[in-house]
This record gives C-alpha cells, structure tokens and sequence, in this order.
C-alpha cells in the first residue's frame, strides 16, 4: 500500500500537460511504472489520480455491487464517468484530458496534494479557496471523525 505525501503546484501548458512531481513518482516506485487513473472526484470539485494498483482496489469495491439495483447502477456510472487511463510520457508529463479539464474548472495553474493513497488536482484558486476554513470547525471535524480511534502508544 503507498501512502503518499506531498502538495505541489504546478503550470499545465496548452495541451493540457504538466511535469509529474519527482517527489511523488519516487514515493510510487515501480507502481509508477504500471501508469496511472484519473477521474472526476465525488465529493469536491477536483481531480483523483490513483496509482493503477489502488485503482484496482477501487474498481473491485464498484464491480462487487448488485447492478440490478438501480441506486447501485447510477452510482457505478456516475463514479466510472470520465475516467482515463493516463501514463507519464518520456519527459515525465502527465497529461489530463479537457473533459477532465472542465469538469475541475482547472485553468493553467494547478495544486497537487496527498490524500492517502491517491492526489488531488485542484484548479490553484480553487485550492485556496478550499483550504480557506475556520480551524474551529475543522476542529470539530476532526474530533467527529477521528475522535472514536485509539491510538496506539
């Protein structure tokens, strides 16, 4: 399992390419080698590349549903929506396709950042504007989501 870490920014040129952070494709190993996902994200107005090891993972959890139930078969379409298939080229480019471009209102510059085991590309304004919260309540978030973990000492 790779866990990543990292926030980068980054120029996308005219075709829709940026320089893949060095950073991230030494953490991936050989993983960066077998290519990458890129797909719409579900909850925020970004892009998800995944390693294709974890996006495997992903898949499965969508494929084991019953798609003779209705719910189950929108969301499968709707999560698999726009996802490209994407390697790096022979300079190191990683290139995001325009539908995907659109969707994550993504200009010329861009922010890319860890989320475990997959980064999120966010339009640079857009990013900003997301990491502007009140500590306060992401506090209370944190408490509300970690607060019932152990930790182990």
């Amino acid at each position: 399992m790779i866990n990543l870490l990292g926030t980068y920014e980054c120029k996308i040129d005219a075709k829709g390419r940026f320089m893949f952070p060095a950073s991230f494709k030494s953490q991936m190993g050989e993983a960066a080698k077998l290519g990458f996902v890129i797909k719409r994200s579900i909850f925020k107005k970004c892009l998800e590349i995944y390693p294709w090891k974890h996006w495997e993972d992903e898949s499965r959890m969508v494929s084991k549903l019953n798609m003779f139930k209705k719910k189950n078969a929108e969301f499968a379409t709707k999560f698999m929506a726009g996802v490209k298939l994407v390697e790096l080229d022979g300079t190191g480019r990683f290139l995001i396709h325009k539908d995907l471009l659109n969707y994550g209102e993504i200009k010329k510059e861009v922010v890319l950042t860890s989320v475990a085991n997959r980064i999120e590309i966010w339009d640079k304004a857009a990013y900003e504007t997301a990491m502007d919260y009140d500590a306060d309540e992401f506090a209370d978030l944190a408490e509300e989501v970690m607060g019932e973990f152990e930790t182990d000492q």
